[in-house]
């Protein structure tokens, strides 16, 4: 828990977790005889199907989910919310992905019981997002291909000469997480931030539509090096690693229940279920980082991680255009 404690330091009171709304109980009955609940979320389909197989095992109840990037998702579910015609029964993924679908009312208020035991901090005030996992980020590094004395330790190793057109991160320019991730760079740098994001352009890396095809091109030995999600060590299988920084930028991660739910009672057990113990021991099994005390993924130094883990701010939507413009700018020079 002392991970868990240091959160409570870190940028998380923009986001709201602060409430204690009242979970609310859920008819396994009426669950079972709607049969199925729908899914859109960001987990890769290979981690996020382990998390979900104990559940349709356990209640009978099919998942059918869909997945693509944060921005992909919020775009799907806006369309399909705007047309009236929502096919999601439960959203998942970063906070950002959540404000502008909240704001024109997607969400319905539910809070799973089992999520009483996550720290306080991470409790959403107004019950409409659940948080139930965290994603820290760090330096992905090909171990076939790197060896040991030429690790990158630091972000700033990254513009070392050597790595020049060996680095893979998404596109600033467009992919909204990687762009508030350098933002929030600020909190390390200061004034100089940018100054790293520019000399980080200079180094030609492979850009990508989101952090999921790092590790692709790490383990193909296309990049050696690149920006990710430290779970993806244990969620792709070839030669791929992390580093352990000092702090580790980080974003929790929330689920929300659909105001027009075709399955709310099964949407409302899948939720709690992936914030009980069993549900958050799969998920962690996965590499995931989850909410529940004592609870830690299958990867080298994870307490190590919990415990450095600094949260990310989230510009405004007048910040984020502004941000895509410049580094739009600083990548492609236009």
């Amino acid at each position: 828990m002392a991970g868990f404690r240091k959160f409570c330091l870190s940028a998380l009171l923009p986001l709201a977790f602060l409430g204690v709304a009242q979970a609310q109980l859920i008819n396994i009955d009426a669950a079972k005889k709607e049969g199925k609940v729908v899914l859109y979320g960001t987990v890769l389909p290979q981690a996020m199907e382990s998390i979900y197989k104990p559940f349709e095992r356990r209640y009978g109840i099919r998942v059918e989910y869909w997945r693509a990037s944060a921005t992909k998702v919020v775009d799907r579910v806006l369309t399909e919310w705007r047309a009236g015609r929502p096919g999601f029964d439960v959203v998942e993924g970063n906070p950002g992905l959540h404000v502008v679908p909240k704001r024109e009312g997607v969400f319905a208020r539910y809070v799973p019981p089992s999520s009483e035991k996550f720290p306080e901090q991470f409790r959403d005030k107004e019950g409409l997002m659940t948080a139930w996992r965290i994603i820290p980020l760090s330096l992905l590094y090909n171990t076939d291909l790197v060896r040991s004395a030429d690790r990158p330790r630091s972000l700033d190793d990254l513009t070392d000469p050597k790595w020049k057109k060996k680095i893979s991160i998404p596109d600033p320019g467009q992919h909204t997480e990687t762009a508030q991730f350098l933002w929030n760079l600020r909190k390390f740098k200061g004034e100089n931030w940018l100054d790293f994001v520019k000399a980080l352009a200079r180094q030609e890396p492979h850009l990508v539509e989101s952090f999921a095809p790092v590790p692709n091109l790490i383990i193909r030995g296309e990049a050696q090096v690149g920006i990710g999600y430290i779970k993806y060590v244990n969620q792709f299988k070839g030669p791929i690693g992390y580093v352990l920084m000092d702090r580790h930028l980080a974003d929790p991660n929330t689920v929300s229940l659909s105001a027009k739910a075709a399955n709310p009672n099964a949407a409302k057990l899948y939720m709690e279920y992936i914030c009980s113990i069993d549900g958050q021991k799969a998920t962690a099994e996965q590499g995931e980082f989850v909410l529940y005390p004592g609870i830690y993924p299958p990867i080298k130094d994870a307490e190590k991680v919990v415990s450095s883990v600094v949260f990310m701010d989230r510009p405004t939507p007048e910040e984020f255009k502004k941000l895509s413009a410049e580094f739009r700018q600083i990548f492609f020079g236009k």
